[in-house]
């Protein structure tokens, strides 16, 4: 699965800009598009101005599928009209917008999966490198978790420790887990 993200600034007069929440998936029939983000609540520092409402679009999608292969605009203009259709925007309110295809986002449990501890024996021995975020450490952790990984990959560093069992640590609560 990949992740195809389209952001960009909308004026606050719309849904968005009383939205509460960081991201919402979404429901809603008849629509593609899977997460919405709302960067202004985030942090302030996320967004070039915070007289705008900030928002991501997640699109779930297999690289060549329809979706990965729209065009720029195709796309944009496809995304605008779909936040139209569920309410959170006035299509004319978007500002900016931006495409951004990020390919193999998500971990495959396939393949030789079953082998991973093998990998990580392997590059826990390597002081100078940390596997970290849902890729390098193949493991599906929220966002915030896998930022988490990295302070602490940080916080080890400054240390000089080369103990990494403390980033394998996060995000180890089976509250978390999805089902495989």
């Amino acid at each position: 699965m990949q992740r195809l993200k389209l952001g960009g600034g909308a004026t606050g007069k719309d849904i968005a800009g009383r939205m509460s929440d960081n991201w919402i998936y979404v429901q809603e029939p008849g629509v593609k598009v899977g997460r919405l983000q709302f960067f202004n609540n985030w942090s302030p520092y996320m967004v070039a101005n915070p007289d705008y409402v900030w928002i991501g679009l997640e699109y779930f999608c297999d690289e060549g599928d329809i979706l990965w292969t729209m065009d720029d605009d195709t796309m944009s203009s496809f995304a605008i009209e779909e936040l139209h259709r569920i309410n959170v925007i006035e299509a004319d309110a978007v500002l900016d917008h931006v495409v951004i295809r990020v390919p193999k986002t998500y971990p495959a449990y396939f393949g030789s999966y079953d082998r991973f501890a093998e990998v990580r024996e392997f590059t826990d021995s390597l002081e100078n490198l940390y596997l970290l975020g849902r890729n390098g450490m193949h493991r599906y952790n929220n966002m915030d978790h896998s930022m988490l990984t990295a302070m602490v990959a940080v916080d080890n560093i400054i240390a000089n420790k080369t103990d990494k069992s403390n980033i394998w640590s996060v995000n180890t609560e089976a509250d978390y887990h999805e089902e495989k």
